[in-house]
């Protein structure tokens, strides 16, 4: 048996089950939404490398396996003479290896797309219909219903409907503007394209369900968190309580919506005691250190 596959074999199931069922009824996670996606974020890349690695192991023999992981992960770069140089059983491992990596990274590729299409569509809309306001830095869209959203990618821009400009104080309006501005500048899209690619390929693993309807719950967390560094939490919840019926576009972010009342809660409640950082911090020690025994006895057997 190539002992290997110890190692990516844990790191799968770390990924790919553990840390994502541990992060999901973890407290800290909505009180530091930027570290639990960077949490996410990392067992995404972990499970996606860890497959593709046991894939390769599991073709190959023992004396082999070391090598395989070494140039996969650039641990030992591979010279064009060593790619040349490998037997046929390594070539089929290797190209078995980067068939996996490309399953997630073309379902990304195509979600990105789509997206983009969309968004492309809806700018060429409001080109039509709604103006553009430079005292806001945003299109006003005529329609009596209060809503506020933005397009994130080449197409970028905030949108306002005018019911929102007439509901709005000043300070909410420019509350609910920041936290668009926020999911912009944060690239917001991408991790949401990257969560709906992983849900796609991999529809039962706890990483991709749980993930695709918490990520993106993060990401609104962490807009509104950037936005209280330029508005009161007064006005940033008085504005998604205004906002909450209103709708957005596909691939569109919305101040309100759905989620609006969980983060009003979040946004006008304290945090619990304890330090969320330190929280989430040790989750992830925690789950680290659960691979080390894999790792010592993968890399304790003799190449």
């Amino acid at each position: 048996m190539n002992h290997h596959l110890i190692a990516p074999l844990g790191l799968a199931l770390l990924t790919g089950f553990l840390v994502p069922l541990l992060v999901v009824r973890a407290r800290w996670a909505q009180q530091v939404p930027r570290l639990a996606l960077a949490v996410w974020a990392a067992c995404g890349a972990g499970f996606a490398a860890a497959t593709a690695l046991l894939s390769a192991q599991l073709v190959l023999p023992a004396d082999s396996g070391h090598r395989l992981a070494d140039m996969m992960f650039g641990l030992e770069p591979p010279t064009l003479d060593q790619l040349l140089n490998l037997d046929g059983r390594e070539r089929f491992a290797f190209s078995l290896a980067l068939l996996v990596l490309s399953l997630p990274a073309a379902a990304f590729v195509r979600r990105l797309a789509r997206a983009r299409r969309v968004r492309i569509r809806h700018a060429g809309v409001l080109r039509l219909v709604g103006r553009y306001d430079p005292a806001l830095g945003a299109t006003v869209l005529d329609d009596d219903r209060p809503a506020v959203y933005c397009l994130p990618g080449r197409s970028r821009r905030v949108v306002v409907s005018s019911g929102a400009v007439h509901t709005l104080t000043p300070a909410q309006l420019a509350a609910a503007l920041a936290h668009e501005r926020a999911h912009i500048a944060g690239r917001h899209h991408l991790l949401v394209a990257a969560a709906e690619a992983f849900t796609a390929v991999f529809p039962r693993l706890p990483l991709a369900r749980h993930g695709g309807t918490a990520v993106p719950l993060l990401l609104e967390m962490a807009a509104d968190d950037r936005a209280l560094r330029r508005c009161t939490r007064d006005a940033l919840a008085t504005a998604l309580y205004a906002l909450a019926s209103g709708r957005a576009p596909r691939s569109a972010f919305a101040a309100g919506g759905p989620s609006a009342a969980l983060r009003m809660r979040r946004i006008l409640t304290p945090h619990s005691a304890g330090h969320p950082v330190l929280l989430g911090l040790s989750t992830i020690t925690a789950a680290a250190l659960a691979m080390a025994p894999l790792i010592i006895a993968c890399c304790s057997f003799p190449r």
